[in-house]
């Protein structure tokens, strides 16, 4: 699941809810459906979010608000659900930065069809995006930078002491490349006694355990006989 990419959608209506969760579920898309901003506010402070489906018309904080405030330091791709008759709603939302809107009643395919297009464009534009980088996955798992968390690919997570969690970064930060250990330890930035008293060996050591099926046989930390490590696995960029 955690490899799918992740829809937040929000609607106070519980029949659009439903319907967005199944059909999109249906198409190879993890979805969670929320019916407040406070809700809302809660999944993005646990999860990495790919896009977000927003309501426009929704008691209390509306989506216009919700929309504004997310823009002010988040990159995520938002697609705005408005009533037939509120083209103000629609033209406001797109200067508050929404990256599409749809009409209700929609079409499910639609629907589909234009997250899709916005999922790709955010592919295509996160390696020269500005945004602040929201997480990495690879092969399923995913390190959210903000949280410093690690979710493996059935959505559990998986502890990590500082120093993994900053060579994983590292790692990361450059995949199928050689990287020395010295080169490793400017990545992670850990010049303190944690890294040099255990050496970086055992690092990685305890990294793989914690990722790999085979730590004796590793997949993804690979090492190069005299040169140092690669991380092997493709590696997406959130951002």
């Amino acid at each position: 699941m955690s490899s799918l990419p992740h829809v937040l959608a929000l609607d106070d209506d519980p029949s659009i809810r439903e319907l967005l969760s199944d059909y999109l579920g249906q198409n190879e898309l993890r979805v969670t459906t929320v019916a407040s901003g406070r809700e809302l506010a809660d999944v993005l402070s646990r999860e990495t979010i790919d896009l977000l489906v927003l309501d426009v018309r929704l008691p209390g904080e509306d989506g216009l608000q919700i929309a504004r405030r997310l823009r002010e330091d988040s990159a995520i791709p938002i697609l705005m659900l408005t009533g037939r008759a509120e083209e103000a709603d629609r033209v406001m939302g797109l200067e508050l930065g929404a990256d599409d809107y749809l009409t209700k009643p929609f079409s499910p395919r639609e629907l589909l069809a234009r997250i899709r297009a916005l999922l790709r464009r955010a592919q295509a534009q996160g390696g020269g995006a500005k945004p602040k980088l929201r997480a990495y996955r690879f092969a399923g798992w995913e390190l959210n930078m903000g949280l410093r968390k690690l979710k493996d690919p059935q959505g559990r997570p998986v502890e990590l002491t500082n120093g993994e969690f900053s060579l994983l970064s590292a790692f990361l930060s450059s995949p199928q490349r050689t990287l020395t250990r010295d080169q490793l330890l400017d990545l992670s930035r850990l010049h303190n006694a944690e890294v040099y008293d255990r050496s970086i060996d055992v690092q990685i050591l305890r990294l793989r355990r914690k990722i790999e099926a085979d730590p004796a046989n590793p997949l993804y930390i690979v090492t190069q006989r005299g040169a140092g490590y690669v991380f092997s696995a493709d590696v997406e960029i959130v951002r």
